[in-house]
């Protein structure tokens, strides 16, 4: 029987799978597993050997389960992607009480409203984010129950994916013994592991960069302003060494994380690395400035990518709360200050905010911070420990029990 007090977040990418295992001890959240194994099942961010992935996710969970003592029944589950679409609705519903007051049920109503844009085939609502309420046309609230009126309008974010990816990840994780708790746009529930309220309000932008993309999302007054995936990730630096230096896959991974450098200005034109040191099979030595202008296009690309989209958007980009830089390409040695130089921004490395304790040296680790945030999701949707069992046949039925109107972002 699964312990009430204990959530799980299984982060499914590219190159890995990681199953994280928290317990809510006194108040506080102790992470009493982990699990990681390596996917290659997955293709910028889909599901594309179903088996493959469901081996993964299968050998992740086994090690959670021996860390943590307890077995998994239910988890939390990311879903990034370039699938993964953001867009604005308004919904406009009039009041159904006769007195005019504004109750709960109209909430739903105005929510569901603000669901029904033109759709495309075969998309699934992720998620609908209330932004603003709207009374009578003019009085602009954040909560208008008990507030009287005859028209109620809402402006939402409708986070959205394609059916195909939410069907092949739920078939993946419920084959290997998992039930599908709640399914979160992955870059939410990271922001509950490294933003703080204060970040949040006074506006800041997360940035994960992934193996096969880069996901993001902009926050501001405390809501989520926008959101998306930019199709570039840390693979991609890593494919750009292995040819520009005529060297192996393995190699060129090895030579970005130990030597990898963000701005070939602070590198001197002579620095040299021999290869043989790492390589037995290579004889070359290979210029280190080289090897950061390679790094340096690629995270141009990348932060000019996300640039370009929040332009796109309109969206502000005066966040005094900065750019805060997670997944395994924040790894890279001079990242923070090449954020700071293209996005114009302040800049870190994000670092867990809520008072976590347990297995100390994975919480520093960028790699972990999705999973510990889809952990601590689940922990604060599903308290009791209850899970939703998804049926592929009735996939979308199903899924619309489970995206709550009302979920916050914040913690």
């Amino acid at each position: 029987m699964r312990e009430a007090n204990i959530s799980v977040g299984i982060d499914i990418g590219d190159t890995k799978v990681v199953t994280c295992v928290g317990k809510l001890d006194n108040g506080e959240i102790d992470i009493v597993g982990i699990g990681k194994h390596p996917n290659n099942g997955i293709r910028k961010g889909i599901i594309v050997d179903i088996e493959e992935t469901v081996s993964s996710i299968s050998a992740s969970l086994e090690e959670a389960e021996r860390t943590a003592g307890v077995p998994i029944e239910s988890a939390v589950i990311g879903i990034t992607g370039p699938s993964v679409e953001c867009e604005q609705s308004k919904g406009v519903i009039a009041i159904s009480r006769q007195d005019g007051e504004i109750t709960s049920e109209d909430l739903v109503r105005v929510v569901d409203a603000a669901k029904a844009i033109p759709s495309r085939p075969n998309r699934e609502i992720l998620h609908v984010i209330p932004i603003n309420f709207i009374v009578d046309g003019t009085e602009v609230v954040k909560d208008p129950v008990g507030m009287t009126g005859i028209r109620l309008e809402v402006v939402a974010n409708i986070i959205s994916t394609s059916s195909s990816s939410v069907k092949s990840l739920a078939r993946s994780v419920q084959q290997a013994g998992v039930n599908i708790s709640d399914v979160v746009f992955s870059p939410l529930s990271t922001a509950k592991v490294l933003l703080s309220g204060r970040q949040m309000d006074i506006g800041v932008i997360l940035v994960d960069i992934g193996a096969s993309t880069t996901s993001y999302a902009v926050f501001e007054e405390g809501e989520l302003v926008t959101c998306g995936v930019v199709p570039v990730g840390s693979t991609h630096i890593t494919n750009d060494i292995a040819i520009g230096l005529r060297i192996n896959i393995d190699l060129a991974e090895t030579i970005k994380l130990k030597y990898g450098y963000a701005l070939p200005d602070k590198i001197d034109e002579k620095e040299e690395l021999d290869l043989a040191k790492l390589d037995k099979s290579e004889d070359e030595k290979v210029n280190l400035r080289y090897i950061a202008e390679i790094i340096e296009a690629r995270l141009n690309e990348i932060f000019n990518l996300i640039s370009d989209n929040l332009t796109r958007v309109n969206c502000n980009t005066s966040l005094p709360g900065g750019v805060i830089i997670t997944g395994g390409g924040a790894k890279i040695e001079g990242i923070v200050e090449l954020t700071k130089e293209v996005l114009r921004l302040p800049a870190q490395v994000g670092k867990p905010v809520p008072e976590i304790s347990g297995l100390i040296d994975k919480l520093t680790d960028p790699i972990y911070s999705t999973t510990i945030g889809l952990m601590i999701w689940g922990k604060d949707r599903h308290p009791g420990g209850n899970s939703i069992n998804l049926d592929i046949p009735g996939l979308n039925s199903v899924v619309s029990r489970f995206k709550s109107v009302f979920k916050k972002i914040l913690p």
